[in-house]
């Protein structure tokens, strides 16, 4: 902890630059919720998570290809590994230095990677980023409602930091 009592982030230079411009490249496709961790204190494998939502497979996909076009051309950064296209719900990019989650909207409620992060340092981002706040739960709310997760299993919904 630093003296003010916030989180000491200890993230490379590089990493927080590939999280700047991915998280500017979400919000330009209009993602919701976009937050970065710096795990690096708690993972060996990766310094930071970019989660970020949207309420459609199809913008998923667009979310996902703009970032790598933008990591590519301003960066020079390409993905190791690039998971979970084939039904565009939770796609993964694994630039080694960090990890970009895009969650459709409702897998985002479900599984609420934040409550598994919420003890790291959470990275700034761009203005245009930050106001994407606030709208995952909202495009979920009709899962929520009624009260199933992506599966329709019956598994509890987050919405508002809280378990229901």
């Amino acid at each position: 902890m630093t003296v003010d009592g916030s989180l000491l982030v200890t993230a490379t230079d590089r990493s927080i630059q590939l999280v700047k411009a991915a998280a500017q490249a979400a919000a330009d496709r209009l993602a919701h919720d976009i937050i970065a961790y710096d795990v690096s204190d708690v993972l060996s494998i990766t310094d930071a998570f970019v989660l970020a939502s949207a309420p459609n497979d199809r913008q998923v996909k667009s979310i996902v290809d703009e970032i790598e076009e933008r990591l590519q051309k301003e960066l020079g950064a390409k993905p190791v590994r690039r998971e979970g296209d084939r039904d565009a719900r939770w796609i993964l990019l694994d630039y080694v230095d960090i990890v970009v989650h895009v969650q459709h909207s409702e897998e985002r409620v479900f599984y609420a990677l934040e409550r598994l992060w919420k003890d790291c340092p959470e990275l700034e981002l761009p203005e245009d980023a930050v106001k994407t706040r606030g709208k995952t739960a909202e495009h979920a709310g009709v899962a929520g409602a009624a009260g199933t997760g992506p599966s329709g299993s019956g598994s509890s919904i987050e919405t508002d930091g809280e378990l229901r």
